[in-house]
């Protein structure tokens, strides 16, 4: 004998509803987490860069060996 209570009408039709919703989400979900790591690789080469130019002003400026020593 099924213990489950009976189903209530178009129960079927709402379930149907609710996991495609779901995986529209899922879906929505996964292209927000790639497009944020891809935004993410960007960021980390745009401080290299940044780093590398800071660098590179430091070599003229003469401040290079002072903060070489310092770390």
């Amino acid at each position: 004998m099924d213990a489950r209570a009976p189903e209530a009408p178009h129960g079927d039709a709402l379930r149907d509803a609710a996991e495609n919703l779901f995986q529209e989400l899922q879906e929505h979900f996964q292209a927000l987490i790639a497009t944020l790591n891809l935004r993410m690789e960007e960021m980390g080469s745009r401080l290299e860069d940044l780093q590398k130019n800071v660098n590179d002003l430091m070599v003229p400026a003469g401040i290079e060996d002072s903060i070489q020593g310092q770390m």
